[in-house]
């Protein structure tokens, strides 16, 4: 199996694919407070359900989400469809890093969204390391954004400082990572203005974590064989990971920014 697959499966549950809850997915989106007709891109989409649930929470906005999965793209279709969402959604299976709204691959037939290529509302929610981390997320969101545009980032955080061998297993540097106050001065450095956040609980964590390995044995357990095999393998080595080496070590904020007028970013800023 591989690990697009795994992914999917494990994330059915809990289609917010961080560690977020429900009622804070909608807190931090209505926080965006977007006017009629707004434009949202979502880099690293998955299965689309940040674009879903803000197309929901602003029904005349339109959105575009890009992933390289083909399997959270498809399942992200389908569930367009079931919501009659797929008017105002296009899918495009490219490359985060090198998405443009004009000449990229469309998955879904879906209105004219973005035709001057900027966006009111740009997401990219666990999804940094497609750029190399916060910094070069940031970057690049700020080339997607209108004037006056936010952007909604979601990414980790050192809750308290990791070992060495914390950082051998979870294959990580030191610097990988910053502290909370790190986090934000980092986005800041990059030009950014932090207007709300949220700092995901233990118990969302947890939630989470729970949803992700349990899930995945569920279906496994229902699929005898060699795939049940793989994904049980797989949720052996999630759950250890998770319960012996980041829980408690590694956090997770959401932060809701918006660009500084005319601000460039700093030079010599630590790489995010």
């Amino acid at each position: 199996m591989n690990r697009q697959l795994i992914s999917h499966l494990a994330h059915a549950d809990h289609p917010v694919a961080a560690p977020i809850d429900d009622a804070n997915v909608e807190r931090l989106l209505r926080r965006a407070d977007l006017a009629p007709g707004a434009r949202i891109l979502d880099l690293g989409c998955g299965q689309g359900e940040w674009l879903m649930r803000a197309l929901t929470l602003y029904p005349d906005a339109t959105a575009d989400g890009v992933d390289l999965s083909d399997v959270a793209l498809d399942a992200a279709r389908e569930q367009a469809d079931r919501r009659g969402l797929s008017a105002r959604l296009r899918l495009h299976r490219f490359p985060a890093a090198e998405f443009s709204p004009t000449g990229s691959a469309s998955g879904s037939s879906a209105s004219e969204s973005s035709a001057d290529g900027l966006y009111d509302l740009v997401l990219c929610v666990g999804s940094t390391h497609a750029f190399g981390g916060l910094t070069e997320t940031l970057d690049e969101v700020r080339r997607h954004l209108s004037p006056g545009g936010l952007a909604l980032v979601g990414e980790g955080f050192w809750e308290v400082s990791p070992t060495p061998q914390v950082l051998d297993r979870f294959e990580a540097g030191p610097d990988d990572y910053a502290d909370l106050a790190g986090t934000v001065e980092r986005a800041e450095k990059a030009g950014y203005a932090t207007v709300y956040a949220h700092t995901s609980t233990r118990g969302e964590w947890d939630d989470y974590e729970w949803s992700w390995t349990g899930t995945l044995t569920r279906w496994a357990l229902d699929h005898p064989g060699p795939d049940g095999e793989a994904a049980l393998a797989a949720v052996g080595d999630h759950r250890d990971l998770w319960l012996s080496c980041y829980r408690d070590v590694l956090g997770f904020v959401t932060l809701l920014l918006r660009p500084l007028p005319g601000a460039d970013p700093q030079p010599g800023r630590q790489q995010g």
